[in-house]
């Protein structure tokens, strides 16, 4: 029997928001990372873009220059409405610009070698939609996706967010149900997020998503309090949790996410990837 894969450590491009594309990736390279978190957004291979397949085409060159593998992300909080956040979703009124997004963000993938395309499900609409609808409105969205995504060769990894709609790794369970247990279908989870808002312990929850766990987002949190922190800041004991996610034998990225890191943002990426090797060690 053959012993697990090392863990494999990325850095999310939503923690680096005052560096140029290029120059997050020859950091991260730097420092040691094994890939990146790339989202999509105004400052970093923005989707809408005139010049997109020129600029996807530079970005592909880098990753492979610099040797990162790279799971594309859509979590841009203002990307489709700079006054509503993670608005439209696609159980709201505009859920087509979504669906256009999400289906670019696919072919982005399928170019830059990411395996992987990151959704969530923005807030629960507020509009008097009945639970059931917006659970048949998100589904049939997901699945038009999913027939990009089968063109394509790419997965859709969904992520439970702290109060959205899809919040636990049990409603993304459901999700998954709801569209037929699609093959390209899979789980983001984000270890901070568990711990804030699930009723499971981390350790759980990892166990939960396992059978479709494709990428893990990872920082540290307080219960209760949706506030991404330095790893060691917070209330979270990360060697089990690596451990588990080790001896699973995940091959996705375990992808440091801290928003709020970008004033210092290669210190703060250093330290991450020094607290995750000795966390693993």
């Amino acid at each position: 029997m053959t012993s697990p894969a090392s863990l494999r450590f990325g850095y999310g491009t939503n923690g680096f928001t005052n560096h140029r594309l290029g120059d997050v990736l020859a950091v991260l390279a730097d420092l040691g990372y094994d890939g990146v978190a790339l989202t999509l957004d105004h400052g970093h291979l923005d989707p809408t873009a005139d010049d997109l397949p020129r600029r996807v085409t530079a970005v592909a060159r880098d990753l492979a220059r610099h040797g990162l593998d790279v799971t594309v992300e859509t979590g841009a909080p203002y990307l489709l409405d700079p006054w509503g956040k993670h608005h439209p979703t696609l159980m709201t009124e505009g859920a087509e610009r979504r669906i256009d997004l999400l289906r670019r963000a696919v072919r982005i993938a399928a170019d830059l070698g990411s395996p992987t395309v990151h959704l969530c499900s923005g807030p629960a609409p507020d509009e008097g939609l009945p639970e059931r609808d917006a659970w048949k409105r998100l589904a049939a969205g997901v699945e038009t996706v999913l027939e990009t995504a089968g063109k394509y060769g790419v997965s859709l990894a969904f992520e439970p967010e702290p109060y959205m709609f899809v919040d636990t790794v049990e409603r993304c369970l459901e999700l998954a149900e709801m569209v037929g247990g699609h093959e390209l279908f899979g789980i983001t989870l984000d270890i901070g997020h568990a711990h804030c808002v699930e009723e499971r312990t981390v350790l759980e929850c990892v166990r939960l998503a396992a059978p479709r766990l494709l990428n893990v987002q990872i920082e540290d949190m307080r219960r209760g309090v949706h506030q991404h922190l330095e790893l060691g800041t917070g209330e979270i004991d990360f060697p089990p949790v690596l451990a588990a996610l080790r001896d699973l034998d995940h091959r996705g990225l375990v992808s440091v996410e801290i928003q709020g890191g970008s004033l210092d943002a290669p210190e703060v990426a250093r330290r991450s990837l020094d607290f995750l090797r000795a966390a693993t060690a």
